[in-house]
């Protein structure tokens, strides 16, 4: 278990509670569950006390833990027979963005998602996360194949934003973004799309300009990363918690200013704690959310998308 900042305290308790087991395991003769048992009971008072009541800048921390499920683990767990689909058909193929054809309760739909990685060799190769334009490109070409054959698409987006680097530039990386945003407004299909972790910038927005989308609890989604925030505003990355305070990024300020249409509910510690509950969760969520946009027709899907970003961010303005 990795465990975070904040959360030292809470690595000591049960770090002293596995002492104890281990040493029971190694000498039989030994009774220590009881006092194992007490510090059970104790960790998990301070895990619900740590997680009863996040700063943004925890959050934060939380939604970028490598323990937490990520895009391929939903898609493993959550849909069956999926086909992936590759390639841009004009320049590359972008590891950082995974879809293709796939069945949810039999439903057929098609997934799109950013994936970050799970160890050195994935990070490197699925460069954290980090859209390329033939990335996004990819993702248009699918979401043309969905609306062609009229598949609801699940978009599962978790980057920190778009790759900033000098080849993505000169391929085009702005305008790729904007065709995303855009291809997600003019489909005439169901879209949903679920903030699994980070939700970074036009990275994000490029997949989640959806007709629902919907937050883990302890996932951000911004314009912004808090560091590069403050690297711009105060000329100090180390003002991150200040910038994380002021960006408004959690999933409970952004279902205030009616940004996201719902939160899901994490395990008590998080995703990472508990991935197969999480993914459970938000497998239910999506189910729920098909159901509601099944039957209508793509003019009122489409209108429905429109509507609910021109009024974006009226609800809060008053907070």
């Amino acid at each position: 278990m990795n465990y975070l900042e904040f959360e030292k305290p809470l690595a000591e308790i049960e770090g002293k509670a596995e002492e104890l087991r281990a040493l029971a395991r190694k000498n039989t003769d030994m009774d220590v569950e009881k006092e194992a048992a007490a510090l059970d009971s104790k960790a998990a008072d301070l895990l619900r006390d740590l997680y009863k009541n996040l700063d943004p800048w925890r959050k934060c921390q939380v939604a970028r833990h490598p323990g937490r499920p990520h895009c391929k683990d939903y898609i493993d767990a959550l849909f069956r027979e999926y086909t992936p689909l590759a390639g841009d058909r004009n320049f590359a193929e972008d590891q950082a963005v995974m879809g293709g054809l796939a069945r949810i309760n039999d439903q057929p739909v098609m997934v799109i998602g950013q994936e970050k990685g799970s160890d050195t060799k994935t990070r490197i190769e699925r460069n954290f996360g980090m859209a390329r334009p033939e990335g996004y490109r990819k993702a248009i070409r699918l979401m043309d194949i969905a609306d062609r054959f009229r598949l609801p698409v699940i978009t599962l987006v978790d980057t920190p934003g778009a790759y900033p680097g000098k080849g993505a530039e000169e391929r085009g990386q702005s305008e790729a973004i904007a065709r995303s945003t855009e291809k997600c407004l003019q489909i005439g299909v169901p879209l949903i799309s679920v903030i699994i972790g980070e939700g970074g910038s036009g990275g994000a927005v490029a997949l989640a300009t959806a007709n629902r989308v919907l937050m883990l609890e302890h996932s951000i989604y911004s314009v912004i990363t808090p560091e590069g925030c403050a690297s711009i505003l105060w000329k100090d990355a180390e003002k991150m918690v200040d910038a994380a305070n002021a960006l408004r990024l959690t999933a409970q300020d952004l279902l205030k200013l009616g940004v996201i249409d719902a939160i899901i509910a994490e395990p008590r510690g998080g995703a990472q704690r508990d991935g197969k509950a999480a993914i459970a969760d938000v497998g239910a969520s999506i189910t729920k959310m098909l159901k509601e946009l099944s039957g209508k027709k793509p003019a009122e899907l489409i209108k429905d998308r429109r509507r609910k970003f021109l009024e974006m961010g009226s609800k809060g303005l008053a907070a």
